[in-house]
C-alpha cells in the first residue's frame, strides 16, 4: 500500500491516477483549487482519501498542506506534480501577467511541492516524485512558447534533483505525455489576445498541431502505466506517455546533433 500526494486532481491525469491508486487500495492526499470538484472521490473512497484545497502558487499553503497530508497518513510514497495548464499565444502576444502566471503554476508550483515533500522523503529514505512534464518539455512548437518555457524549466531542475536525492533512496521521473484528452487545451487553457500580424503563423501552428497529435490519448488508459511506473524497482528519469512523443523526440534530437556537429568548427574556434 502506497500513500500518494497528487496536485490537480479535479480533472485529467491527476483525477484518473488518484482513482487508479484508490481502486487498488492505496491512500491518496488529493489536492485541488476547489475541493468541491473532488467531493465524489471523498464520498466513494472515504478514509482512503484526504481532500485538500491548494493553490500550488502559494508556497506557504503548499508547506502547510504537505505537512497536513504527512501527519494524516504517516508517510508519503508517491508525489505527483500534476497541476498546470496551457498558455496559447505567440511570444509577442503573451502579456506579462499571463507569462508570470504560467511560470508560477507550471514551474514554481512543482518546485514548491517538491521542496515541501523532500524533508519527509529524506527522513523515510524512500519516495518517488513524478513530475508531469510533456513532449513540450523537450521539443518546442509554434504558439505555446511560454508553456514550453515552464516545462523546459521543470525538466532542468528535475534532472538535477534526481542526482541530488538518489543517495537518499528517492526516485524522480519526468512523465512526458503527447496529446491526451485532459482539458489542457480546453476550459483550463489561457489564450493571449491575438495579433492580426500572426494570422498566417497561427494557421501554420494549427495544422502542425493537428498533424503532430493525431487522435488524442485517453487519460483513463494511462492509469495502468502510472501504476507500473511507481511500482518499478528502478524507474526511469524520463518516460513518454502516448504514441507520438518518441518519433517527435528522435527527429528533434537528430536535427540538433547534426547542427552541433556541422558547426563544431565554430565551437572549437571559440575556445581558442
Amino acid at each position: 500500500m502506497k500513500v500518494w500526494f497528487i496536485t490537480g486532481t479535479s480533472r485529467g491525469f491527476g483525477r484518473q491516477w488518484a482513482i487508479a491508486a484508490l481502486k487498488r487500495g492505496d491512500k491518496v492526499a488529493a489536492t485541488a483549487r476547489n475541493v468541491d470538484s473532488i467531493k465524489d472521490l471523498i464520498q466513494d473512497y472515504g478514509d482512503s482519501v484526504l481532500g485538500l484545497q491548494l493553490d500550488v502558487t502559494d508556497k506557504s499553503a503548499v508547506n502547510k498542506v504537505v505537512e497536513q497530508a504527512y501527519k494524516h497518513f504517516g508517510r508519503l510514497d508517491v508525489v505527483v506534480n500534476n497541476a498546470g495548464y496551457g498558455l496559447f499565444g505567440m511570444i509577442e502576444e503573451v502579456s506579462e501577467e499571463q507569462a508570470r502566471a504560467q511560470i508560477e503554476t507550471n514551474f514554481f508550483g512543482a518546485l514548491w511541492v517538491t521542496q515541501a515533500v523532500l524533508p519527509y522523503l529524506r527522513e523515510q529514505h524512500s519516495g518517488h516524485i513524478i513530475q508531469v512534464s510533456s513532449i513540450g518539455g523537450i521539443s518546442a512548437f509554434l504558439g505555446i512558447g511560454l508553456y514550453h518555457a515552464s516545462k523546459w524549466a521543470l525538466e532542468g531542475f528535475s534532472q538535477s534533483l534526481a542526482q541530488e536525492v538518489a543517495p537518499f533512496g528517492i526516485h524522480v521521473t519526468l512523465v512526458e505525455p503527447g496529446g491526451f484528452s485532459t482539458d489542457w487545451g480546453g476550459s483550463s487553457a489561457v489564450h493571449a489576445t491575438e495579433m492580426p500580424a500572426y494570422e498566417q503563423v497561427r494557421e501554420m501552428a494549427a495544422q502542425a498541431r493537428k498533424a503532430r497529435v493525431g487522435a488524442p490519448g485517453d487519460p483513463v488508459a494511462s492509469s495502468s502505466a502510472i501504476l507500473k511506473l511507481v511500482d518499478a524497482t528502478d524507474p526511469p528519469l524520463r518516460v513518454f506517455f502516448g504514441q507520438a512523443p518518441l518519433e517527435i523526440a528522435k527527429k528533434d534530437y537528430e536535427q540538433r546533433i547534426a547542427t552541433w556537429e556541422k558547426w563544431n568548427w565554430l565551437a572549437l574556434e571559440a575556445q581558442g
